[in-house]
């Protein structure tokens, strides 16, 4: 397969890397929007910046210039930008013949969409999907063993997936519910920063425990208004996502919450990090859809007051605490 993955950022980086290791067979160009970062790629053979020490496989190709040419020669082209910049990479492939998908993880900032409704609007001719679940771009790209969710509503899209990234230290599962695997991978960032809080004013392992499963219950409840599967939320990029993300020591959603707990200023916790914390940009969204559908989401409601600067970090524990007693629903 020809392989274009657009946007050298690490995670972008650690895939194409992952494509390029386990299959010999296969073409990948990695693409960088800045012409001297993808020259400086190419000649020292790594991500210096996002993955430093890291070699590049042999068979990996680093370029910038005319991503139009290279996506129109790829046989699956993988989008590696941040849900911000998605719209506009979209824009620009409209009328590309080869599989598309996305890496990013959100609602879109203002409208509030997932990322294939965002593609529905602007390039709705795109045969996409989603390239999903609990991984870090550090693993992937030192081969540790992971598992991923190729999600779309074409099986040709998630067929290419899974030819272009299954191996021994990547194992891709297939899934039709793109919703449902949007959805986790949005609201788990979200409850990432509500455990790292939670870790970082040491409120103990009950509480964390209590944390992710009451997330797990918001994210399914969210999923299901908007016409995902259940069962999608007791997988990979459900419960395994979230996990990850909620107690992983690589996880920058959860070093936001840890870096708050210390005191930090919302700005002081995302400067610090020198990555994207995609959690901080779509929690607002995630709430505004939840709210728009009357579900209720009361961990995510608590981390945007606190983003916002109306709660304090214990005060927005307490909030918490003091909600009414109910009944545990599935």
């Amino acid at each position: 397969m020809k392989i274009v993955v657009l946007g050298a950022g690490a995670w972008g980086t650690a895939l194409a890397m992952s494509a390029a290791a386990h299959a010999a067979c296969h073409e990948v160009t990695l693409w960088a929007r800045d012409a001297q970062q993808a020259q400086a790629m190419q000649a020292k053979r790594q991500n210096q910046r996002y993955l430093p020490g890291l070699a590049f496989p042999p068979g990996l190709h680093v370029a910038s210039g005319d991503m139009g040419a290279l996506a129109a020669d790829a046989d699956l082209v993988v989008v590696g930008t941040p849900m911000a910049a998605l719209r506009g990479m979209l824009e620009r492939l409209d009328g590309c013949a080869a599989p598309i998908a996305w890496l990013c993880k959100g609602f879109e900032a203002g409208t509030g969409l997932m990322a294939h409704e965002v593609c529905a609007q602007v390039a709705p001719r795109l045969h996409s999907g989603v390239f999903s679940g609990p991984s870090f771009a550090q693993e992937v790209a030192t081969a540790q063993p992971t598992a991923m969710v190729a999600a779309s509503p074409r099986a040709t899209v998630r067929d290419a997936l899974v030819q272009a990234f299954h191996g021994p230290a990547l194992r891709v599962y297939a899934s039709e519910d793109i919703v449902g695997v949007e959805v986790g991978g949005a609201v788990k960032n979200v409850l990432a920063i509500a455990t790292g809080l939670c870790d970082g004013l040491q409120l103990g392992l009950n509480a964390r425990a209590a944390l992710i499963t009451r997330g797990l219950a918001e994210m399914t409840r969210l999923g299901l208004a908007l016409g995902a599967r259940p069962e999608t939320f007791m997988g990979l990029s459900g419960l395994g996502d979230l996990v990850l993300t909620a107690t992983g020591d690589l996880s920058r959603n959860r070093r936001v919450g840890l870096l708050l707990a210390e005191g930090r200023t919302l700005a002081q916790a995302v400067e610090s990090l020198g990555h994207v914390a995609e959690g901080v940009y779509s929690a607002r969204t995630v709430v505004q859809r939840a709210r728009a559908l009357g579900v209720e989401m009361p961990i995510a409601e608590c981390v945007v007051a606190l983003l916002d600067g109306e709660l304090r970090a214990a005060e927005a524990v307490a909030r918490l605490m003091e909600r009414e007693p109910t009944v545990e629903r599935h």
